[in-house]
């Protein structure tokens, strides 16, 4: 492949960097990640992925992107013991997003819908010791990004300023290309005003999401379920959580919306569990083992910083992952919307430098676009959360609640809507006609059903 340039540096080894990287290495010589915590050696916690104390899924679609840019990454994780649900037996998760889905039968196509269960740290440590193994890539831990470099004119970016921080000193590192991957609080925005590019609109619904979490381990055939996810709906702004992952242990996360907040303590948090999960779940979590203390997390908002309706941008620069986007994270989106990130900027990449800013942007829009709607549309379908609701959305939200009703019965209709919540299949596919006949047909019957009791006693 022939490459673009010498040197490329992604900032931030979250899993957006991560991948960023790896798809860079084809089209550069060299690559450096930057990384302000020190990495540790194996799998563990660390500062700068405050999220992987709480539940994560690795969505279908995520999956199948991390073994395509890293071939067996998903079968080593099985073999050092990561649960998988790969055989689309619908028994094996408990799924409630306002509505509990089938318990029944199996989907019709179980390896597109495999999921994987493992931790995140231990997630992050193969996808990293992977990235670690090509020779042209190289990280930089211990290290704080202060600063970018721009030539006088402002219209390049060359690099990075990097201050250590075991001793505080400063250093530059020039690249011909630098990706932004440090999340959410990223200062891009700063920057590029500082260069006289104004910042980007931001786009945001307020959630107030504050959630708990533990994790625990629990005794080999505790729960015969896989994963536990109960949603918030209409006057219940709160869910939960509960993930098995490997060594028998189980991430347990509990949170509320628009003000609802559970207690930092785990018997405060089985007990606000209680008022929505049913009785084996929470008999389930009080024989469990604490591994560790509970964590506490708070997310203001859904926010889309919209490099994608900039006038300009300076050459040599991207941003990606939580950098650009990031959703409520109930919902599961945030590494698999990373990874279609990555797919863009690849594409993107094969088509050159030139104007590669504006390509990229644009095209990372479409999927950033979906999650984005059903993030969106699923905060805004509970009341309590405050925005605007457009009749569009009143109208998408009362449609999807009727799929997820005919998804209490029907397999078919679960499987569809899954293959869109997982970012498989786009969003009109819920649009589809024969799932409208479907889903409409299912709940005719099933209302014919409970009205033939009623019938049969006036007849009497």
């Amino acid at each position: 492949m022939v490459k673009l340039g010498e040197h490329a540096v992604v900032l931030g080894a979250s899993m957006a960097g991560l991948l960023a990287a790896r798809v860079v290495a084809d089209f550069y010589e060299t690559v450096t990640v930057v990384e302000r915590d020190v990495l540790p050696d194996q799998p563990g916690q660390r500062r700068g992925v405050a999220q992987a104390r709480h539940a994560h899924a690795l969505l279908a679609r995520g999956s199948q992107i991390l073994d395509e840019l890293f071939p067996g990454l998903l079968d080593e994780l099985v073999a050092t013991g990561a649960p998988v649900l790969d055989d689309g037996d619908l028994s094996k998760v408990f799924l409630s997003p306002g509505h509990l889905f089938t318990r029944s039968g199996r989907v019709k196509d179980p390896r597109s819908l495999a999921t994987y269960f493992p931790s995140r740290p231990l997630l992050d440590f193969y996808v990293r010791r992977r990235l670690q193994a090509l020779p042209n890539v190289a990280l930089l831990d211990g290290h704080d990004v202060v600063d970018i470099i721009s030539t006088p004119d402002r219209e390049l970016v060359t690099g990075a300023r990097l201050v250590n921080r075991d001793g505080g000193k400063e250093r530059n590192l020039f690249a011909d290309l630098v990706i932004d991957a440090l999340g959410r609080a990223a200062r891009t925005p700063a920057w590029l005003d500082h260069l006289g590019y104004g910042r980007p609109i931001e786009d945001h619904v307020t959630v107030r999401l504050v959630y708990a979490s533990q994790l625990l381990r629990m005794r080999p055939g505790t729960l015969k379920e896989m994963a536990i996810i109960i949603g918030a709906t209409s006057g219940r702004p709160t869910g939960m959580a509960l993930f098995g992952h490997e060594r028998n242990t189980w991430q347990f996360t509990v949170g509320g919306m628009a003000g609802y907040e559970p207690p930092p303590d785990r018997e405060g948090m089985i007990s606000f569990a209680q008022d929505f999960a049913p009785e084996f779940v929470i008999a389930a979590l009080r024989v469990a083992e604490p591994v560790d203390e509970p964590a506490r997390y708070t997310v203001p908002s859904n926010q889309w910083r919209r490099y994608d309706k900039m006038s300009r941008f300076p050459a040599g620069l991207l941003v990606i992952g939580d950098a650009i986007c990031s959703f409520n994270p109930i919902y599961g989106q945030g590494m698999t919307v990373a990874a279609l990130d990555a797919l863009v900027l690849r594409d993107s990449l094969r088509r050159g430098q030139r104007d590669l800013a504006r390509r990229f942007f644009r095209a990372s829009a479409k999927p950033i676009g979906q999650a984005w709607q059903l993030a969106v549309g699923a905060d805004l379908a509970v009341p309590e959360v405050e925005g605007t609701r457009t009749l569009p959305m009143r109208i998408a939200n009362r449609y999807v609640d009727r799929l997820l009703t005919a998804a209490e019965s029907d397999s078919h209709v679960a499987e569809r809507f899954l293959r869109v919540s997982w970012l498989i299949d786009p969003s009109t596919r819920l649009f589809h006609p024969s799932l409208l006949f479907r889903a409409a047909t299912v709940n005719l019957r099933r209302r014919q059903v409970d009205r033939t009791p009623l019938v049969s006693e006036a007849a009497r």
